[in-house]
């Protein structure tokens, strides 16, 4: 079969739970087997549950294998409707979350959403849907756990027993209670934790009615006399998993029993990319002239032809529409990691739509290397500065506001741009801001599948990267939030805050070696409100900048005292140095002139 699916509803007394057969063998893809049993034990009622799934289609790449297990609180009389509708629920919304966003974005949100719903419901009508929860989702070559309360994830390597997960449990009075729970509390609290996977790798999911009765001992011997170490199939983990309940019950366990097993038959080489092979086969079109046509496009003018790529004006030939067509410059024909950007600048301007944000249409009978976008009429924000050196405020706030929008939308999806600057940002006829060059793109789901080199080049250009690109760390929303902070400034001043960022190849090994340039001491007609926003937006440590695009724009368009009255505290010397430097300048010529004339 081409997909694994299992799930369990609450079963009676050794009741079989019907599996889907192992993976067939795919190149280059994940390759995993489930098998799971459950029983309600001694117990007239079954309050566990259990559901795994790998699904064959598009996502599967970006969203890999999942798998829950849950045990309904037993002093609660509808813990097995909240144990069955966690592990469902789970399923289906975590394979429905944007492809873009990583596992743990998607699987918070979904947890969020289903323990805010158990609360509620619980709350309401006065029911009892509390349930532990436990998932262990493999994509690419690395399992991500998400865990509350007492059921087990553990890993299993070379005949050694890893526990993942911590027993959230507390003792009072030699009892033993439950301390949290999926629906207990309206703020959820879940450990996650990653770990590198291997081949013949087997994750264990268990709960507490088989692991308080059986010793890690005990289980590693069921694995070692059952378990085939080439590709088990289905079949065969349900019966190791049956086998490990059997064994709990007969050492007198009293609840209900649930084992889940998933098998590690094959990784996928992380070095390759599920679109890059798509198109890898493709040649890189030679430069182009204007009347040549390549598949159904004819160029009607050439817009940029530079080192790295050529950007032409092309006509549509099916219905008479002008977009925008870039292609690769040959130079780059070898280069892997080039064309992978190539396809991932496609990919995102397909998958987020905005009017803010550059559009990109699908070409899969294209015969060559390219992306076709829509054709933007208008000039790029570099112009629009050249044409407009001193610009009111509000021409201002109205382009840095759309930018944000778009930029939003992006992050919304996981994805940050990492190459703000001017020359990226597009005004149409109508004055709208469109963003656009997604080649340095950072997409939360495509870096767990292939996360960037680790000496890769800091993205973004001279000028305009965030700080944090030139101490080694990753991007955040906050490092395309300093990107349009410097553009902000730089619309209102003609100048940029940091001397040190324009220079190329610049290098820090602190936040605080770069000195922030004061917007007013270019421009003193500027509020102080303003002056006190940018400088909250430009701070060099993202750290103690604004947490989010929204709240720069609030304080860019509306005065915010708490701020201003802690710019007005700075000393002379932070608020403006310029000022400073002349008062004490003047102060000392008023001294020498002094001294001279006592003389």
């Amino acid at each position: 079969m081409n997909s694994a699916n299992l799930s369990a509803k609450p079963v009676q007394e050794h009741a079989s739970v019907n599996l889907s057969d192992s993976l067939q063998p795919r190149t280059r893809e994940l390759q995993v087997s489930f098998g799971g049993y459950s029983s309600a034990g001694v117990k007239p009622i079954n309050q566990d549950a259990f559901a795994a799934a790998y699904p064959d289609n598009a996502s599967r790449p970006f969203k890999g294998a999942a798998a829950a297990i849950a045990d309904g609180v037993s002093s609660c009389p509808d813990a097995a409707i909240a144990s069955q509708t966690s592990v469902t629920s789970f399923m289906q919304d975590y394979f429905s979350t944007p492809d873009s966003w990583s596992v743990k974005q998607s699987s918070a949100r979904v947890l969020n959403a289903l323990n805010s719903w158990l609360h509620r419901q619980q709350a309401a009508e006065q029911t009892g849907l509390l349930t532990t929860f436990s998932a262990a989702i493999i994509k690419s070559a690395t399992l991500f756990t998400f865990h509350i309360g007492d059921s087990r994830i553990c890993h299993i390597r070379n005949g050694r027993l890893e526990q993942l997960s911590e027993d959230h449990q507390h003792c009072e009075q030699q009892h033993t209670y439950l301390a949290r729970a999926l629906g207990a509390d309206p703020h959820l609290k879940v450990d996650f934790s990653s770990k590198q996977l291997k081949a013949g790798d087997l994750i264990l999911l268990t709960t507490d009615g088989v692991h308080e009765h059986l010793k890690n001992s005990a289980i590693l011997d069921t694995l070692r006399r059952e378990h085939q170490i080439t590709s088990p199939t289905a079949a065969k983990l349900e019966d190791i998993a049956r086998q490990l309940v059997s064994q709990a019950l007969q050492n007198g366990s009293q609840d209900n029993l649930t084992a889940l097993i998933i098998s590690i038959n094959h990784l996928p080489d992380r070095n390759q990319h599920e679109a890059q092979q798509a198109f890898a086969h493709l040649p890189v079109p030679p430069v182009l002239k204007t009347g040549q046509t390549i598949d159904h496009y004819q160029v009607i003018d050439t817009l940029f032809s530079g080192t790295r790529s050529h950007l032409y004006k092309v006509k549509d030939l099916r219905n008479g529409h002008y977009c925008a067509l870039k292609a690769p410059s040959l130079n780059f024909s070898d280069d892997p990691a080039y064309l992978q950007a190539f396809i991932r600048e496609e990919w995102t301007g397909q998958t987020v739509k905005h009017c803010h944000l550059m559009r990109t249409f699908s070409s899969a009978d294209k015969r060559f290397m390219y992306a076709v976008s829509e054709y933007i009429d208008g000039i790029n924000l570099r112009q629009w500065m050249n044409e407009h050196p001193t610009p009111d405020i509000h021409q201002v706030r109205k382009i840095s506001r759309q930018t944000a929008a778009g930029l939003r939308a992006l992050q919304r999806q996981g994805i940050i741009h990492q190459d703000l600057k001017p020359e990226n940002i597009m005004l149409n006829q109508d004055g709208q801001v469109k963003i656009i060059d997604y080649g340095s793109v950072q997409i939360a789901g495509v870096n767990e599948l292939h996360p960037p080199a680790a000496d890769a080049i800091p993205p973004g250009a001279v000028g305009y990267t965030a700080p944090e690109y030139l101490l080694g760390n990753s991007g955040t929303t906050r490092s395309d939030l300093f990107s349009l902070a410097i553009i902000s400034y730089e619309m209102l001043t003609g100048q940029h805050p940091y001397d040190q960022l324009q220079k190329d190849g610049c290098q820090i090994r602190q936040y605080n070696q770069l000195n922030y340039t004061p917007a007013r001491q270019h421009r003193p007609d500027l509020p102080v409100w303003i002056e006190a926003c940018l400088q909250k937006a430009l701070q060099a440590d993202p750290a103690v900048r604004y947490q989010a695009l929204s709240e720069f724009i609030h304080d860019f368009s509306t005065p915010n005292a708490e701020l201003v009255s802690l710019l007005e505290q700075q000393p002379l010397l932070s608020r403006n140095p310029l000022l400073f430097w002349q008062g004490l300048s003047g102060a000392l010529l008023l001294t020498l002139l002094a001294v001279t004339a006592l003389g």
